[in-house]
């Protein structure tokens, strides 16, 4: 249990933990209020625009890659979370007076969530290479999956409350709620001992463009089946607040049947993302048995007679699904080089998130023409197809051999966690308000591969 939640013990990424888990319940709480009232006060019952309502929102991280991985990498991630943090906030403000005072429409609703997913372009590369500077190496994939269980805890707490504020309150007061907790995450970030943060690497001379990334990509196959995999699941798994609207209407349940679903998923998605904080490190094969599992599971979950049954599948793929994204996170950051480290992070949620305004308005349509469960189906298939590529690049690729023991005992040759040897300079306030504090030590790569028993 102790291993468990090891990387709590640094004072710093306690601040974090807590900040970002009252702002990640508000969070879910915007996402309930917003997919409801997208789908039953500015549409009547229309899953489309749900669905280009996401597209707005995950579409920037795509576009902006380069721009959001090079700010990443160059500029104080601590002052950029803090200006991108503010700006979240000041937007769901704005969304609840428009609520309240009764003006917003559906086209505005999709002005502000582009500025949403704007911002969230440079917030989410930011804060997920932030991590490491809050942790030592040794302690990053445990804090990621930490902050994996965090993030499931408010999708637990989220959409149950963010349901009942809808019917006790108003959909309105949700959002102006969900801009206060934006206050707990500047707090925790404004407290952290600035001289206990992790050394930052400096990238080489004229570094710095997403060409650097692409090409460190091109040259891992490991990353690049992890992207496609990702991709796959980000365009066509993940539709969540579609699948999950859409069957509450099919069920003939209200506001608070959705809240339970989303809820339901969470408690999968929790218990996945603890399970992943006890593993030592991220493995390859974990994701691609993970992205197999909820294949099959959302295969399952199109063929559940009742409301019940399918809350209770929903279980399931929360499970696989956080166990995939949190093994895939910890996996892409633990393996990359520090100095790329933000230009690789934008590129994988580039990938995962900003291929969302790819699948979302087709999960919307699917589930207008055919009903949601075809939506669903789809969703299956693309795990399942992931899976299938995970596991054919291991077959072809050879890393997947006959164990030295001899029998019938197999062996997995897999990417380990890079270990950096350097003399760094701890970071200290600096004087300039925008460059981060670096190095100019150069990170030594030991070797990465060793036989592991499937």
């Amino acid at each position: 249990m102790k291993a468990m939640f090891r990387s709590l013990g640094v004072f710093n990424y306690r601040l974090w933990f807590i900040g970002a888990l009252i702002s990640n319940v508000g969070a879910w709480m915007q996402s309930t209020a917003q997919d409801w009232v997208v789908l039953t006060e500015l549409t009547d019952h229309d899953a489309t625009a749900v669905g280009f309502t996401m597209a707005c929102q995950f579409g920037p991280p795509l576009v902006l890659a380069g721009v959001s991985g090079y700010i990443a990498d160059r500029f104080d991630r601590r002052k950029l979370l803090l200006v991108t943090q503010s700006s979240l906030g000041v937007l769901s403000l704005l969304i609840g007076v428009l609520l309240l005072t009764g003006v917003l429409t559906l086209p505005i609703m999709l002005c502000i969530a582009l500025l949403v997913g704007i911002v969230n372009a440079i917030d989410n590369p930011t804060r997920q290479a932030f991590v490491t500077d809050v942790v030592s190496r040794s302690q990053a994939s445990n804090a990621v999956a930490l902050n994996s269980a965090s993030f499931n805890m408010a999708r637990l707490i989220g959409p149950a409350v963010g349901s009942l504020l809808l019917i006790v309150v108003g959909s309105g007061w949700v959002f102006l709620i969900n801009a206060a907790t934006f206050a707990a995450m500047l707090a925790a970030i404004i407290a952290m001992r600035r001289d206990e943060l992790q050394p930052r690497t400096a990238s080489s001379r004229g570094s710095g463009r997403l060409a650097d990334g692409v090409r460190y990509v091109a040259g891992r196959p490991d990353l690049i089946v992890t992207f496609v995999m990702a991709f796959l699941m980000g365009a066509f798994g993940m539709n969540f607040p579609i699948f999950a609207s859409t069957m509450a209407v099919e069920f003939g349940r209200d506001a608070d049947g959705y809240g339970l679903l989303s809820s339901t998923l969470a408690i999968g998605s929790l218990a996945g993302a603890l399970l992943a904080a006890r593993r030592d490190r991220a493995r390859l094969r974990v994701a691609i048995l993970a992205v197999g599992g909820f294949g099959l599971v959302q295969i399952l979950a199109a063929m559940t007679p009742a409301y019940l049954a399918y809350a209770a599948v929903c279980v399931l793929a929360g499970f696989c699904t956080v166990t995939f994204l949190t093994t895939a996170n910890g996996y892409v950051q633990t393996t990359t080089d520090p100095a790329l480290r933000g230009r690789v992070l934008a590129l994988y949620l580039a990938v995962m998130m900003g291929s969302t305004p790819i699948g979302a308005p087709i999960a919307g349509a699917v589930a207008d023409a055919w009903g949601p469960r075809a939506a669903i189906v789809v969703a299956g298939v693309a795990g399942l197809a992931a899976a299938a590529i995970g596991a054919g690049w291991l077959l072809a690729s050879g890393r997947l051999h006959r164990a030295d023991t001899g029998g019938f005992r197999l062996a997995l040759e897999e990417t380990r966690p890079i270990d950096i040897v350097t003399q760094a300079v701890p970071q200290q306030p600096s004087t300039n308000d925008t460059i981060a504090q670096t190095t100019s030590a150069q990170p030594t790569l030991r070797d990465r591969t060793r036989d592991d028993d499937t």
